[in-house]
């Protein structure tokens, strides 16, 4: 796999995580996460629900200002550079992008919920925007589905569909990270495995952080796999080898095999 390519030469961390805590009040969401995700793989995070995956996401992009019950502490580095200190919080989002279980469509066209962003960040050219919208529509599967209507309402989409204009609305901003949080939870089978293809191949551009509660999910798609477990991260290990069984608790072998989740 791609990541024991990376190892062979020389492994280079994308996000480094120390000491990471997160609390909302009283109770404790996360707990002591220390974990790195190398350049250009698959990380793979399972778990339980209410195991602290979805905050541990939001920590990465310092998502936690939208939620004032929300207290983080601990270290993320991105590129090297401990996320916190960064000024422009708008600049690091941009660059490690998130796609959410339910679909949040913008009120305005399929076109236009992929165009946003690169218009904001200053392309007006009609004719590079088309080729934007058009390739990112393709990667996320749903060009050839939408193609003859982009100048429809993206929220008259199913929610198959609109989960994965959210998926190509991340890919405009061309992310170096992009965090994805039980993306097939709105998505049929079929669907699903064609974005398992397009992640495979995006895996060459950029890293990609998958929480994922399909566990045989993650030993499609994962080059590495974390499992989290009551707000901390259990084990960390190659996604094969866990699943053949090398691991170094058993609760990991009890959730891959269903024993609990």
């Amino acid at each position: 796999m791609v990541a024991a390519a990376i190892a062979a030469q020389g492994v280079v961390h994308k996000l480094a995580v120390r000491d990471l805590n997160i609390r909302y009040g009283d109770h404790v969401a996360l707990s002591g996460v220390s974990l790195e995700v190398r350049e250009h793989e698959i990380f793979g995070i399972i778990g339980p629900a209410n195991a602290g995956k979805t905050s541990f996401l939001k920590a990465l992009n310092r998502m936690d200002m939208f939620d004032s019950a929300m207290r983080v502490d601990g270290t993320v580095e991105f590129n090297g550079r401990d996320v916190r200190q960064l000024r422009n919080v708008y600049a690091l989002r941009k660059r490690i992008g998130v796609v959410f279980p339910l679909p949040v469509g913008l009120p305005m066209t399929i076109y236009e919920n992929v165009a946003l962003a690169p218009r904001l960040s200053g392309i007006r050219d009609r004719a590079e925007l088309d080729v934007i919208v058009e390739r990112c529509l393709t990667r996320a599967a749903l060009w050839d589905e939408v193609k003859d209507r982009l100048n429809s309402l993206g929220s008259l989409l199913s929610g198959g569909q609109q989960q994965r204009l959210t998926i190509a609305r991340a890919l405009s901003q061309s992310p170096e990270v992009l965090m994805l949080d039980e993306f097939s939870i709105a998505v049929d089978p079929v669907t699903t495995m064609r974005i398992e293809d397009v992640l495979k191949e995006l895996r060459s551009e950029m890293t990609i952080v998958l929480v994922t509660n399909l566990v045989q999910q993650a030993r499609r798609l994962a080059d590495r796999t974390a499992f989290f477990l009551d707000g901390a991260c259990v084990e960390i290990g190659d996604t094969e080898a866990l699943f053949e069984g090398e691991v170094q608790n058993p609760k990991t072998r009890d959730y891959i095999e269903g024993r609990f989740g």
